[in-house]
């Protein structure tokens, strides 16, 4: 049996953190679930302890422009952040040093992703190519002609054998992610700019984001799209989306309304509208353990939110 939305509890706000001083771009949960990380045009990311989310954990300063991504290594010791300085940094999580910056892209860098051993990193750009780093050494080992618009967001599957990429030039593309070359080429019959892309936990799907107010869940080894999610608004900003597994299945997505929106996985309705941020909500993370979702916004609003369900 699928879970009903009828037994769906609702989410509530739980805590606002306000300390960046410019749009939050990006809200990610590490893997273990004991951090909170946030990246903003402020140029810092910080990250917090979930056990206690009203502390600061580490500010991260160095960046000389705008941060658009962050993204946890899968043991949390590490966070690599992207920024319009053209350049991806590498952060020990623990004492807030710089451990490395990755120096290749002639563009602004707008998304960033660990495989999941953690021994590589995909970065994508607004100079249109995906590129691969080897994160002991800080070397490019590939540079991927990926596309003929900006990149909008890299991701890797389950076991890290590929990478999927998309953009605003209307496709996504899925890269062996140790020969680099393209294995699959996805396009919507009206191919609207591509805002987001994410394997799904068990690695069969994809979720996709796109300018035209709409995500679709895509079956990554027939290439066939499956369900489509609306309701929500989303034409301008590059905005995440997520899956949400730790009680039901739910698909999470920022909007352009200034809301967070949950739709049932299966039944494609919304079964909720997480009302409280005050400009458009352009991030969503789910915790991996619990029922916990963090939301960034953009600038008028500037906060991150954490939203959890009510226990009984």
């Amino acid at each position: 049996m699928t879970e009903s939305s009828e037994s769906f509890k609702p989410y509530r706000l739980k805590h606002t953190l306000s300390g960046h001083k410019r749009a939050v771009s990006s809200v990610k949960f590490s893997g273990d679930g004991r951090f909170l990380a946030s990246g903003s045009a402020d140029k810092t990311a910080r990250v917090y302890s979930v056990s206690s989310l009203e502390d600061l954990h580490n500010e991260f300063q160095g960046h000389e422009l705008g941060i658009s991504d962050v993204a946890f290594s899968s043991d949390g010791r590490f966070l690599a952040t992207a920024s319009d300085d053209k350049g991806v940094r590498l952060w020990d999580v623990e004492t807030g040093s710089l451990v490395k910056t990755l120096s290749g892209h002639t563009n602004y860098v707008f998304c960033v992703n660990f495989n999941p051993q953690s021994n590589m990193i995909a970065s994508g750009s607004f100079d249109e190519t995906v590129r691969i780093w080897d994160v002991k050494s800080g070397k490019c080992l590939k540079v991927l002609p990926a596309h003929s618009d900006p990149v909008t967001a890299v991701n890797f599957n389950l076991d890290g054998s590929v990478i999927a990429s998309c953009s605003y030039d209307g496709i996504c593309r899925i890269w062996d992610a140790s020969t680099g070359h393209c294995l699959k080429t996805l396009i919507e019959d009206e191919h609207p700019p591509v805002s987001f892309v994410k394997f799904s936990p068990n690695g069969k799907f994809l979720l996709v984001g796109t300018l035209d107010n709409t995500l679709r869940l895509w079956n990554f080894s027939t290439g066939k799209f499956l369900k489509t999610y609306t309701g929500h608004v989303n034409s301008k900003y590059c905005i995440s989306s997520t899956f949400s597994i730790t009680n039901g299945k739910y698909i999470v997505s920022g909007s352009e309304d200034n809301c967070v929106y949950l739709w049932e996985l299966q039944s494609r309705k919304i079964v909720q509208k997480l009302e409280g941020h005050t400009d458009a909500v352009l991030s969503v993370s789910c915790h991996p353990s619990e029922n916990m979702i963090a939301s960034g916004a953009v600038g008028n609003d500037k906060t991150v939110k954490i939203w959890t369900q009510d226990e009984n």
